[in-house]
């Protein structure tokens, strides 16, 4: 279960590093792909929550880390929801 970070580009320009503890984000999000706003947010919430679920298959506890990061992601994203067009896309996954 291999810690990930990925980086995104926001749609007002902004780049920023994120985090999972599981590499499961690079099933769920690819590199240079573009996602319209709404569809990345719930594809990140997935991918968190699969991470956390596989920490806690693992170590019997959830990962707060990786609620904390959709918990950031969830306050980054939710001026754009509403914006036609606004799209999040994946710059790079590494482990």
């Amino acid at each position: 279960m291999p810690e990930t970070f990925w980086t995104v580009r926001w749609p007002d320009g902004a780049e920023e590093q994120l985090y999972s503890p599981s590499s499961v984000v690079a099933e769920i999000f690819a590199p240079g792909q573009s996602y319209p706003a709404p569809d990345f947010l719930q594809r990140a919430r997935s991918a968190m929550e699969r991470a956390s679920d596989r920490v806690q298959r693992k170590y019997g506890f959830a990962c707060s880390s990786a609620l904390d990061q959709l918990d950031r992601i969830e306050t980054r994203i939710a001026p754009f929801l509403d914006q036609d067009g606004a799209r999040v896309t994946c710059l790079t996954i590494s482990q």
